[in-house]
Order: C-alpha cells, then structure tokens, then sequence
C-alpha cells in the first residue's frame, strides 16, 4: 500500500510540474506576463458567490462553436463557484457544475478527493478535453491555494491529466 500511495504522490506532482511547465511556456510564447489562456481564480468569501475576473464575466455561458481560449472565461466562473461553495473538496461538484453549463461530461478527467489512506487530498485537478484540441484545466485544494485554471496542450495519449484518474460514472 506505501507503494500505491507513493505511485499516486509522484502522479500529482508529475501532473503540477507538466501543468507548471505547460503555464511557462505558453507565457514565453506570448512575450507577455499574463496571457489570455492564463485566468487565475480568486475565492469567494464563505457563503458567497464567487466574482468573475473582468475577463471571466466577458463570456457569460459555454461557446459551443469557439475554442478553449474563449471558453476559459466560463470554465474559471464555474470552478470559482464550486471552491466557494461547501462542496469545494470534492471532484463531482466541479464535473457536475461544469456539466450544468454545457461541457461535454465524456470529455472530462478527474483526479481523487482522497489518499489512498482515506485523507483528504492536497489538490483535485480536473479537465475538459476541448475538441480535441486543447484542454481546459483546473486545479484547487489545500496545497494550491486559491483555484488554477488553464488551457493547456492535448498529452501524448489524447488526454488532460497524467495519472490516475478516477471514473465519472455518475
């Protein structure tokens, strides 16, 4: 069991280095310090709705037809949402949200809520494979702070996250 808990600690810091990396380089790409693909998300206070960034409330709900860059902006608003809800260590809440908006729940990834001893874990990251293309990626819990959201490049499999993930079969 030390094994499998330790397999599962690399994954997730393979998973924030690959996600860290994936953020320097397209900021070097950009010449700029922020860019359009990077939106950080600020908590809420308790029992409050989060407020998007200015360029979170420029897309109100999920844009079908427009690329992950565009979508972005609806992606941080809902990942906001559930961190500043009661349920904001759970994985289900944000693929359940993300769905009640539109995204396609066949395209997503999730990683566990929980160690493999039961404890809660320090980050849950999950994704929305966008067309394909590119992925919208989020990442919250103890060890992240206040709530990550990217759009980041398609891995070499065709997926988002590295590791395990867990089923969505709700």
């Amino acid at each position: 069991m030390a094994r499998h808990t330790r397999t599962s600690a690399r994954a997730a810091w393979v998973t924030a280095i690959v996600l860290g990396a994936a953020a320097l380089t397209l900021t070097g790409c950009t010449g700029t310090a922020a860019s359009p693909a990077t939106t950080p998300a600020s908590p809420a206070p308790s029992g409050q709705s989060a407020t998007p960034s200015a360029s979170a409330s420029a897309i109100a709900e999920l844009v079908p037809d427009g690329t992950a860059a565009e979508n972005l902006p609806v992606f941080t608003r809902v990942t906001q949402s559930v961190w500043a809800g009661s349920h904001r260590a759970e994985g289900r809440a944000y693929i359940d949200a993300l769905v009640g908006v539109g995204f396609d729940k066949k395209a997503m990834q999730v990683t566990e809520d929980t160690s493999t001893v039961g404890n809660p874990a320090e980050s849950i990251q999950f994704s929305v494979l966008w067309k394909d293309e590119q992925c919208l990626v989020g990442q919250v819990g103890p060890a992240t702070g206040s709530p990550v959201t990217r759009v980041l490049p398609v891995l070499g499999d065709g997926r988002c996250l590295l590791g395990k993930t867990r089923p969505i079969d709700w």
